[in-house]
């Protein structure tokens, strides 16, 4: 409606866009449930990059230690000359553990069959590498929840946003820009945080997918060395049995005779 002079009425007249329209001044002229909301994705994001780079540092370290003791293992003569074989064995970490189990194992077996010692250690390693897999995994659960479920957090903070923002053009009885725009502004945001949450999330998960699976491939040779170690181990140590049985059945036939 227009007054006398040809202007328009009085609520029209002094809606006027807020003088701050970026990020910050949006955040604060925001409700208070938009807010929670835009505070709660910030945080998200703030854990995913914490993940990344907790992850990151882990993985480099944990990848280059087996494979170091994979080429260990490839230059050593047998399990029990690998420590000497070189360089620092780690007393520590899955490829540790794989040798230390299957020597263990070995001396536990002592005279019993060498087929059911390799299924006993075979069994072993495959549960040390699960554990290792599963290890090197935590924290990437966190960042694929928080890829699948940011940007409907963000959504409903739009969703209430826009509720709040068409309740204030009903009460300001206008549907003038400036009072409809700032409003619609500050609710939209809640998804641009959403996806800024979302996005980097989802990347970083299918990153880290594809490297714990490599690492996993690591362990893997690993295992495989060493249970190639072993059979050679065991296939000597029968060898030496039956050189030393020989030996003395040859002996006693000599003694026989004499």
């Amino acid at each position: 409606m227009l007054d006398e002079g040809g202007d328009e009425t009085a609520p029209t007249r002094n809606a006027a866009l807020p003088h701050d329209l970026s990020p910050w001044g949006m955040f604060m002229a925001a409700d208070w449930i938009v807010k929670s909301v835009m505070i709660g994705l910030a945080f998200a994001s703030l854990v995913t990059w914490t993940v990344w780079l907790a992850k990151v540092l882990e993985l480099a370290y944990a990848k280059t230690r087996a494979k170091n003791a994979v080429r260990r293992l490839e230059r050593a003569e047998s399990l029990d000359s690998v420590a000497s074989s070189g360089g620092r064995w780690p007393k520590r970490g899955p490829v540790a553990a794989f040798v230390a189990a299957a020597r263990l194992e070995v001396e536990r077996s002592a005279s019993l069959s060498s087929d059911g010692v390799k299924e006993r250690t075979q069994v072993a390693l495959q549960r040390i590498e699960a554990r290792a897999g599963r290890r090197m995994a935590r924290g990437t659960g966190l960042l694929a929840t928080i890829g699948s479920t940011a940007p409907f957090v963000g959504l409903f903070g739009t969703v209430w946003g826009i509720m709040n923002a068409f309740i204030g053009i009903s009460q300001a009885n206008t549907t003038n820009l400036a009072v409809v725009a700032p409003g619609i502004a500050e609710a939209l945001l809640a998804t641009a945080i959403g996806l800024v949450a979302a996005i980097p999330a989802v990347i970083i998960y299918n990153v880290f997918s594809r490297a714990i699976a490599g690492y996993r491939a690591v362990l893997a040779d690993a295992s495989a060395e060493v249970l190639r170690h072993l059979s050679r181990d065991l296939d000597r140590r029968a060898l030496r049995t039956g050189e030393a049985r020989a030996d003395h059945d040859a002996y006693l036939a000599s003694a026989a005779a004499e």
